[in-house]
Parts: C-alpha cells; structure tokens; sequence
C-alpha cells in the first residue's frame, strides 16, 4: 500500500512539474541545439530528483560513455532509462516509437532534441525512413542511443534484437556501446516503483563492420549482461 502511495505521489507530481517544461521546450529549441540540450537536462534531472525523494531510487553508473560517433544500444525495462540516457551521453539522436514522437507537444519536444521515429510493424518502408533520418547522425557526428528489443521487456526477459538494429549498424557503420541495466527492479511496466539502486553499466566498444549474426549476438550478451539468467549481480 506505502509502494503505490509513493508511485502515485511520484506521477503526479513529475507530470506536473513536466508539463511547462515540455511545453516550454520548443522555444529553447529556438536558441540552437545546445540550449535545447539544457533544457533537456533539467527535465531528465527533475524526474532523477524525484525518483530519489519520492521513491527512494538511486543510480549507479558501471564503466564509461565514450565520447563521440557511437551507436548506444540500451537494454529496456522502464521508463526511466528513456530519461536517463539522454543526459549520460552526450547528445545523442535517439530511436523511438513513431506515436511517441507523434504525441501533442511532447512529439514536438522530442523531435527538436533529436529523435529518429520508426514505425512498429518494421517494415521495409520504415525501415528506409529510419536510415534516412539516421544519416543526419552521421552528418552531424552525433551518437545514436537505440533500444534494440523495441518495447520495454520485465526483468528477466531477453528477446531478441529487433531486425532495425542490424539496418542502423550497417548503414551508420559505428561502433557499438552496449548497455546493460536493471532498472525494472525497481520501476516496473506494471505495478508499484520500490526502492533500491539501478546499475548501469557501460560495455566495452564493439567494432562496426561485423556481419549481422555476429553483431545481434555479441550486443544481446551485453546487454542482458545484469539479467538473472546471464548470472549477473543484481544491486540492491
């Protein structure tokens, strides 16, 4: 009962304090993409504070974010790290569902950010649609963050990489960063947030070039690299 109070308390008021933020942000967009990078980060450290004083989550952050040209590719359990992310790497292009990117005003706040949005069913056209807004990544040298499993998954769960992956790989040709994390303890899809600490944890660079078998399955490794099933060590 003291968990939902908590994750109520926390909806309303994150929402709340968000909406004049979100609102506000394509006018800081006006200012360049910088500024709308500040704007962002106030919004991401906002909902940080919050998960801490109101649900008792904190973070923790296992090896480094390198700098520059990488394709970032996240493990997705919750909310949060659709959040976190954007702040722990240094402006990057993010992939995301196209009704996201669609949504009244937040939409129009992701894509002054910078979101790449693909359609759900995969196909070839969006497909093609997802390349060609990515080939803005490479004219700009900016990183691209991508949940590769394509909705958020329950602890524990590992499926395999959407086929959109392995088109970005190839057609950015960076190297990879895989991300594992375990934020579904704590903020579930479904049910009460609860309290304790989220790695996560930075892997180490995976060349680019590789063929597309080797590739999906080195990066799903890594990224379930924290799941029970993996043997990874969960933060308490």
């Amino acid at each position: 009962m003291i968990a939902w109070v908590r994750t109520w308390l926390f909806r309303i008021v994150f929402y709340t304090v968000s909406a004049p933020i979100v609102v506000s942000a394509p006018l800081s967009a006006r200012f360049g993409h910088r500024a709308m990078l500040r704007h962002a980060h106030v919004w991401i450290a906002t909902h940080r504070f919050l998960a801490h004083w109101l649900l008792g989550v904190k973070v923790r952050i296992e090896g480094t974010a390198p700098a520059g040209p990488y394709l970032f590719a996240v493990k997705h359990q919750s909310m949060f790290e659709t959040l976190e992310m954007a702040q722990r790497i240094d402006g990057p292009l993010i992939v995301l569902k196209r009704e996201l990117a669609d949504m009244p005003f937040w939409g129009r706040a992701a894509r002054a950010y910078g979101a790449i949005p693909v359609d759900r069913d995969a196909s070839a056209k969006a497909l093609r649609s997802m390349l060609r807004e990515a080939a803005v990544a490479r004219a700009q040298n900016r990183p691209v963050l991508i949940f590769p499993e394509g909705t958020r998954v329950a602890v524990g769960d590992a499926p395999p990489l959407r086929s959109g992956f392995a088109g970005l790989y190839k057609a950015l040709g960076m190297p990879v960063v895989p991300v594992a994390l375990d934020s579904g303890r704590c903020m579930r899809r479904k049910g009460a947030a609860r309290p304790g600490t989220i790695t996560i944890r930075f892997l180490d660079p995976i060349p680019a070039g590789l063929p597309r078998d080797e590739i999906e399955a080195r990066v799903h490794a890594a990224i379930n690299a924290l799941e029970p099933a993996a043997g990874g060590v969960a933060a308490g």
